[in-house]
């Protein structure tokens, strides 16, 4: 397997090492795989490392190092190249050992155990329920449940959650819509405010209340408007018009409580239930689930947001001005101090992230992932200052930005009609390219870059489709063991030292990073690491599969050669499977 190479390799450097220099055996040995093959397979960079301690020039001091290797199957060349590089070719056997590792391990094979299985909680989508996910959650989704595969498969104890925002004004702006919604479809007329949830969705919930209780919740619209302020007249700022807005909504949801009671509560948690189960269903048929469902809401029910704003009060950590109480996130480098506790006794949101993450903490998490929204990069000096604050190590903490995606259809901003014809939702988008294609796609660049989602080429069927590409690789890799017709488990006994030709040896090559790749990924939180590899993989293939035949008279090499696209399979459907990506078997 790979890493038992760079192992060996570094083991063989280590030896020439402490002849060369055996002051300095504690420098560490760094193996890269240079990017052009004619510079070996592996290369390193000891001799320059070394240079200031031994006052020497690195290439001498390579040439040393290289001297002193001991002897090994491994290496069939070593040679000091540039600056003081020593590159290193390895036995062609040694490369195609690989294949017999991938058929052994199988679903297995790539594993790693670089997290020691550490506890890492991975937090994301998160969005509030209080409408359909549109297309920039489907790539937080995506990405977060790539990455927590991607975790999982490199050895950490990942635990998927979704923090739902379940308290708080947001959603009394969705129980009030609703209700205003309901009395519209029972003749009672109230202006519909227009900074309330406005889509089709909230009619349908409307509608189910009306079906289930009838007109249990009307009230007649004068004592809806009794005592509001109307909402903004002509002539007025655009400032002072959004302050009126808001004003107005604030009383509209007052005067529902009043109204409705006891019953309001039932309102309210229908619409919450209804947006929730809504979602819930939207990601499960996306392949994204999660282990955790983390109530907002319980922070404040067992007392926890008060407990932390007490905290950070008798850490000496707030202030009072203005009749609110202030975290002084300046303190930790945010741009201005925070509101925790407005004049009216009402704690911020922000009070109540602070508490969800000492909540993180006390769970006993090795790692915290939050995955948030570009838009959220000013939210993460104050949150992890609070952290901070709590005297919590924040080194544990890391926040991951994922980028909204623009689609576009015939090299045009695409234009979708949508229920609530504000936003593109992430159903319309799977409906119209399907899963395989969202979930790759949404994938095929860093999170924190900008994504030009081309609908045209996820629906195509072409090699330049990156997915389609793929899983054709492995489709061509099943239709060629189907007709070889044998035992799989008997290319165990395979004669690898057949696969000679430089095609073969650069896929056996590809193969033998794979381990590589899933843990350079999984500590740089970059799942899209591993559509690239598949990539590559993909396209060794088809140029061997092109420009060689797999079933040929010779059955020793026939065997060879089918093992070799065999782990070809194996590989890609490991790497789709952390993407969360179907492997079809025929296309």
């Amino acid at each position: 397997m790979a890493q038992d190479v760079k192992t060996q390799l570094t083991a063989l450097l280590q030896q020439a090492l402490a002849s060369v220099a055996p002051t300095a055996t504690d420098t560490p040995i760094q193996l890269e795989r240079p990017r052009d093959p004619s510079h070996g397979d592996f290369a390193t960079n000891l001799a320059m490392q070394l240079a200031k301690a031994l006052k020497k020039n690195p290439r001498e001091i390579a040439q040393q190092l290289v001297n002193e290797l001991p002897p090994s199957r491994l290496v069939t060349a070593a040679e000091v190249a540039g600056a003081g590089f020593i590159n290193f070719c390895l036995d062609a056997g040694t490369k195609t050992d690989v294949v017999k590792a991938v058929l052994a391990e199988k679903e297995n094979f790539g594993r790693s155990t670089a997290g020691g299985w550490q506890k890492v909680q991975v937090e994301f989508v998160s969005a509030n329920p209080t409408g359909p996910l549109h297309v920039g959650h489907g790539r937080g989704a995506a990405y977060g449940a790539s990455l927590s595969s991607l975790l999982t498969f490199a050895g950490w104890d990942v635990t998927r959650e979704y923090y739902v925002n379940d308290a708080g004004r947001q959603m009394d702006i969705l129980g009030l819509s609703t209700w205003l919604r309901y009395l519209e479809q029972h003749d009672v007329i109230v202006p519909f405010p227009p900074n309330a949830y406005q889509g089709s969705y909230v009619r349908d919930m409307a509608a189910q209340l009306k079906n289930a209780h009838g007109d249990k919740y009307v009230r007649a619209a004068d004592a809806v408007l009794a005592g509001t302020p109307g909402l903004p007249e002509a002539g007025r700022s655009d400032d002072e018009a959004k302050q009126q807005r808001e004003l107005h909504l604030d009383a509209l949801i007052a005067k529902a409580k009043e109204l409705l009671g006891a019953d309001w509560e039932y309102v309210h948690q229908h619409a919450l239930n209804e947006q929730l189960a809504d979602c819930r269903d939207d990601l499960e048929q996306f392949g994204v689930h999660f282990d955790v469902w983390f109530s907002e809401k319980a922070l404040y029910d067992t007392g926890l947001v008060a407990r932390c704003v007490d905290l950070l009060e008798k850490k000496g950590h707030l202030y009072v001005q203005n009749g609110a109480r202030w975290f002084k996130s300046t303190t930790f480098g945010d741009e201005k101090d925070r509101v925790v506790q407005r004049e009216n006794g009402l704690y911020t949101y922000f009070a109540s992230d602070i508490a969800y993450h000492l909540n993180k903490f006390e769970r006993g998490f090795d790692k915290v992932i939050n995955i948030w929204g570009a838009d959220h990069h000013g939210y993460i000096p104050r949150v992890t200052g609070a952290v901070k604050a709590l005297d919590l190590d924040s080194d544990k903490l890391q926040v991951a930005l994922v980028q909204f995606a623009v689609l576009y259809r015939n090299g045009q901003k695409a234009s979708m009609s949508t229920r609530s014809g504000e936003f593109v939702t992430l159903r319309e988008l799977r409906g119209e390219v399907g899963n395989d294609a969202c979930r790759f796609f949404y994938a095929l660049r860093k999170s924190d870059q900008h994504l030009d989602f081309d609908l045209d080429l996820a629906k195509s069927q072409t090699n330049e489709n990156p997915v389609y590409y793929i899983q054709y690789a492995h489709a061509r890799v099943c239709s060629v063991i189907n007709q070889w017709g044998g035992d799989l488990a008997g290319l165990a006994d395979a004669d690898l030292g057949l696969l000679n030709n430089p095609r073969e040896l650069a896929i056996a090559n590809q193969l033998g990073q794979f381990r590589e790749v899933i843990e350079t990924a999984a500590r740089d939180l970059a799942p899209h690491m591993i559509a690239f590899y598949l990539k590559d993989l993909a396209g060794e293939f088809h140029g061997w599969y092109n420009a060689e035949r797999m079933l040929v008279d010779d059955a020793a090499l026939r065997d060879a050669r089918v093992a070799l696209a065999a782990a070809v399979r194996q590989v890609i459907r490991n790497g789709l499977a952390i993407l969360g990506v179907s492997a079809p078997e025929s296309m």
